[in-house]
């Protein structure tokens, strides 16, 4: 074999030091988060989800923005009227203005979503993350507890409870989804923890002598909160769908909040002769989905395989 034909091949081990220096060389992340984040934001479907959250977003802080109109302001004469200046989607029965109820019916429905998912993340994420971690007898009550709360139908459980908690408000609500759903968040939570605990920098950190509850937060928590975060994100629009239902029903918000499975439930018996029930049936689609492509593309950026692909 000629000497300009030869190639040198470097053994595996100098070519993973080589590609590690080439990415530290290159200001790349190589942390799980930071990587995590490069992998987002090639990720089309996280920037069409992060634009609609925004709109949404901007919608239940600031729907002056968007509407000038008063979603409570009734007028018996224009009942079912079409669409006209400044009125894009026309008016219900009562006169109501569609399109402002739709604008200012985002903000219940989003706020007893978002509310919902940060308890749910609290009071799941930290029983599970103790009762992980801890293991013994605090495991023990606390899978008991959570598994008792598992056989409850939290639909069916809401309405019977918003039937006796009258009137209800949007704390009242958020509490009840959050009492019905926080095993789901404890046994993500508590896994998570049982799979970051066994790790070698675990193991170092008691090493050096930090304490228990210390090596939970600093280097635990940090690093089993992924999953964590993608459940909360997917159950956000589990609670805005529930909240609608409820309200739908007649058991959720009282009537002078408004919001859009209440308007849903007002437009029902128009569905025929009017499209007005399809304006905030679209506005809950679309804010639910939104939450959910979210959820998809952060769990698809924080999955080990698919960061090995």
């Amino acid at each position: 074999m000629h000497e300009s034909q030869q190639h040198f091949v470097a053994p595996a081990d100098e070519v993973e030091v080589l590609a590690t220096d080439r990415v530290v060389e290159a200001g790349t992340p190589t942390s799980i988060w930071g990587d995590a984040w490069r992998r987002l934001r090639r990720n089309p479907v996280f920037l069409v989800a992060v634009v609609l959250i925004v709109l949404v977003l901007l919608v239940v802080v600031w729907p002056s923005l968007f509407t000038s109109q008063d979603p409570k302001l009734c007028l018996g004469e224009f009942g079912m009227d079409g669409p006209r200046p400044g009125h894009p989607f026309g008016f219900d029965k009562q006169g109501c203005d569609v399109y402002a109820r739709t604008i200012y019916g985002a903000r219940a429905s989003v706020s007893v979503g978002v509310g919902a998912a940060m308890l749910f993340l609290l009071v799941g994420g930290v029983l599970g993350a103790l009762s992980g971690f801890y293991g013994g007898f605090l495991d023990t009550v606390v899978s008991r507890i959570a598994e008792i709360f598992y056989a409850i139908p939290m639909v069916l459980a809401a309405i019977v409870l918003l039937q006796l908690l009258r009137p209800t408000t949007v704390l009242t609500v958020i509490l009840i989804l959050v009492a019905f759903t926080w095993p789901q968040a404890a046994r993500i939570a508590r896994g998570a923890v049982i799979e970051a605990k066994n790790s070698e920098y675990v193991t170092a950190a008691k090493a050096l002598g930090v304490s228990r509850l210390g090596t939970l937060v600093r280097h635990v928590l940090p690093n089993a909160a992924g999953p964590l975060i993608v459940v909360a994100t997917l159950w956000l629009g589990v609670f805005i769908v529930t909240e609608a239902t409820l309200s739908f029903l007649g058991v959720g918000l009282p009537p002078d909040i408004v919001a859009w499975g209440a308007d849903i439930a007002r437009a029902k018996y128009e569905i025929r002769t009017s499209p007005i029930l399809f304006y905030p049936a679209a506005a809950l689609a679309i804010t639910v989905l939104s939450f959910i492509l979210l959820g998809d593309a952060v769990r698809d950026a924080l999955d080990p395989k698919e960061r090995t692909r």
